[in-house]
């Protein structure tokens, strides 16, 4: 078992069984993919199509804390779609597989934490950068 399938989050997404590929995992859920961190408080999705009707169906979807399309949220936060700038279909087509899991590539979470730039996305940002720079 790869110390992705370890993690409950993957786990509970996992138990969710969306079509892999109308999703990926964004977020820092790719610092996981890549071994960057291994705690996480929550794993982001962008959905589309027969994975969103699944989330939306369990739960009430409401506007996105960014203002930018509706979020269902319990512990897996899933959106459709996500910051201005970003396209959901481009961010599924380009992911990257772990474990058999669609994440989105580091260079697209680097932008997307360059863009909110939080404290916690900054430290995120510091292992990003490493490991691209690697």
């Amino acid at each position: 078992m790869s110390h992705v399938d370890r993690h409950p989050l993957i786990r509970m997404l996992r138990a969710l069984d969306l079509p892999t590929a109308d999703y990926v995992v964004f977020g820092s859920g790719p610092l996981l993919a890549h071994n960057l961190r291994t705690a996480l408080g929550d794993l982001d999705v962008v959905a589309r199509g027969a994975a969103w009707d699944r989330l939306a169906a369990m739960g009430r979807p409401v506007p996105a804390p960014s203002g930018h399309g509706r979020m269902v949220r319990f512990q897996i936060e899933a959106v459709d779609r996500w910051l201005p700038g970003f396209d959901t279909d481009a961010l599924i087509a380009a992911a990257e597989w772990h474990a058999g899991i669609p994440f989105a590539p580091l260079a697209e979470v680097r932008r997307s934490k360059l863009t909110t730039c939080r404290p916690k996305d900054r430290a995120d940002l510091a292992l990003i950068n490493a490991r691209l720079a690697a």
